[in-house]
């Protein structure tokens, strides 16, 4: 390995590869939450929706795959499923029928607010390793870079 941090092929060692370092940071940031989710039968899939539902109220289902991170025909049949365990319901737009518009249901809000205290308690044991400057600075970066256009 060079000093520059790249291998013999030219390409910057996987440990200085952001793509690498974004995947490995997600898997340090998800596994806590993914033990949370498993002890409530949830996906981090239906999580996302959930909060992003409880966060934006009733939106169309193009705004919750974009704010959830989810291809739309995943979403639409994730929804399906959602909206049979009485989680979200959905609707046609009363002015386009073609627009499905969906919400959170007390069932969903429920389960979003009664595990806030869990989540919150992970965002504080990254906090606390990482410091509270240095967490709000990453997000600052992370949203820079999620606006550029590449």
């Amino acid at each position: 390995m060079t000093k520059n941090n790249s291998t013999r092929s030219g390409f910057p060692s996987t440990s200085r590869s952001l793509p690498i370092s974004l995947l490995r940071a997600r898997e340090v940031v998800m596994q806590p939450i993914r033990d949370m989710l498993g002890e409530l039968g949830l996906t981090e899939q239906k999580w996302r929706i959930l909060r992003t539902l409880d966060e934006l109220g009733e939106v169309e289902q193009s705004t919750i795959a974009k704010e959830a991170c989810l291809l739309l025909p995943s979403l639409t049949r994730i929804l399906r499923g959602m909206e049979a365990d009485g989680l979200i319901s959905r609707q046609s737009d009363a002015k386009d029928k073609r627009r499905t518009l969906v919400t959170i249901t007390d069932k969903g809000r429920a389960i979003v607010r009664d595990n806030l205290h869990l989540a919150n308690d992970i965002a504080t044991r990254i906090e606390t390793h990482m410091g509270q400057d240095e967490v709000k600075q990453l997000l600052d970066l992370l949203e820079k870079l999620q606006a550029a256009k590449l």
